[in-house]
């Protein structure tokens, strides 16, 4: 039987199991690198590097706020972010960890240490949902 060819991808015939000596046949040699690994680390690199540009300076978002922030139709405005700093800077000189943040347009959970928001929750919204494993919280109108 010929090799086989899948979504473009070539797929050798194999009519034997290796056995146990040649069990580390894939293994690297010192100094040899895979290509596996080069290609996964250019494009970690990639995506790093492009989640890194939606990120303000010196704030950050993770994933999960920026899903809320566009779910509940909330803008982080020059504004709101001025706020979420001042609040941060206040926060890490009282030793704030995980606190909450509450804006007049919104309540933000922030990872104080990491200057990184967490969640962010619209004005409408904050007396329907409990905040747990907060160490503090602040006001910021």
């Amino acid at each position: 039987m010929a090799n086989q060819k899948i979504n473009n991808i070539l797929i050798p015939n194999v009519s034997t199991i290796p056995s146990k000596k040649n069990v580390d046949v894939n293994k690297l040699n010192q100094g040899e690198t895979s290509e596996f690994k080069s290609l996964l680390d250019t494009t970690l690199d990639q995506s790093e590097q492009s989640e890194i540009s939606q990120q303000p300076k010196g704030l950050h978002l993770s994933t999960h706020a920026m899903r809320r922030l566009q779910e509940r139709n909330l803008s982080l405005d020059k504004e709101e972010y001025a706020k979420l700093q001042t609040a941060i800077d206040k926060l890490k000189t009282k030793g704030g960890q995980d606190s909450l943040v509450i804006t007049g347009k919104a309540a933000y959970i922030v990872d104080v240490p990491k200057n990184t928001i967490v969640t962010a929750i619209d004005k409408d919204s904050i007396g329907e949902n409990v905040f747990t494993k907060i160490d503090s919280t602040i006001l910021m109108n």
